[in-house]
C-alpha cells in the first residue's frame, strides 16, 4: 500500500473528513515519526510495532564489480519490530 492509498482508504472510511485533511494527518504523522528518529528518539505504537535507529558501523567493503575494497562510513539506519498483536495477526491463518 502506498501513501496515496493509505489516505484514500482513510478519506473513504471517514466521509465527514475532507481528503485533504487525511492527507495533512497522514503527512503529519509520518513527519512526526521521521523527526524523532532523527533526534535518536524510539517511537512505540503498541500492537503494531517501534522504529528505532540503529548505528551501523565503519567498514570495509568490496565493489562487486571490481572487487576492490572500498571504506564504507559508520551511518544510522531506521529498525522495525513488530509487536506483539501484528506478529499474532500476521500468522493467525498458519
Amino acid at each position: 500500500m502506498t501513501k496515496s492509498e493509505l489516505i484514500a482508504l482513510l478519506a473513504a472510511e471517514n466521509p465527514l473528513l475532507y481528503q485533504r485533511d487525511v492527507e495533512r494527518i497522514v503527512t503529519t504523522i509520518f513527519e512526526e515519526i521521521t523527526a524523532a528518529l532523527a533526534n535518536g528518539d524510539r517511537v512505540e505504537l503498541r500492537g503494531f510495532g517501534a522504529f528505532s535507529v540503529k548505528e551501523r558501523g565503519a567498514r570495509t567493503g568490496r565493489n562487486p564489480r571490481t572487487g576492490e575494497a572500498v571504506k564504507v562510513d559508520e551511518k544510522y539506519i531506521p529498525y522495525f519490530k513488530t509487536g506483539k498483536q501484528l506478529r499474532e495477526r500476521l500468522n493467525a491463518g498458519s
